[in-house]
């Protein structure tokens, strides 16, 4: 006898189980990840290579950042919370390597300044998979239309 969708059980999500578990394992929380952002977000705005690349931009900062905590929430906790899609807005900055270098700079001063040890190694080997594949997308986009994309 086939089932009715009212006699199935409801799908429960991982999603719950999985982030309490990331958030124990790593001392994270949605605190730390806004201090983090908000704090990491901070040093962009004021430091003379990114600062200008940011404002030319952003120049209402708080959606931004509030996105931005959600992003961070999805990458290290896994909680779904930021449902956009980053590498369409990276790609075609005037951006190099160097740039994403000095944002990982950034990026681990901050982590190391707000998160435990074991959650400050835990973002950022997040981030230096973002920063790479966002320069790797950042580096396609600029290629003429049908070239052989640079895979280093």
């Amino acid at each position: 006898m086939p089932q009715t969708q009212a006699s199935l059980s409801p799908t429960r999500s991982a999603r719950p189980v999985t982030t309490l578990e990331l958030m124990e394992r790593t001392s994270l929380s949605e605190a730390v990840l806004s201090e983090l952002v908000h704090g990491f977000y901070g040093k962009i705005r004021v430091d003379p290579v990114l600062g200008p690349i940011f404002a030319e931009r952003i120049t209402d900062w708080e959606p931004h950042l509030e996105k931005m905590v959600g992003f961070w929430s999805s990458v290290a906790l896994m909680t779904g919370r930021y449902h956009g899609a980053p590498v369409p807005k990276h790609a075609g900055l005037p951006v190099t390597w160097a740039h994403f270098e000095r944002w990982l700079e950034l990026f681990r001063e901050t982590a190391g300044e707000v998160c435990s040890p074991v959650g400050a190694a835990y973002v950022i080997e997040r981030a230096e998979r973002i920063a790479r594949s966002l320069h790797m997308a950042n580096q396609d986009a600029q290629q003429p239309c049908g070239a052989v994309p640079n895979l280093k």
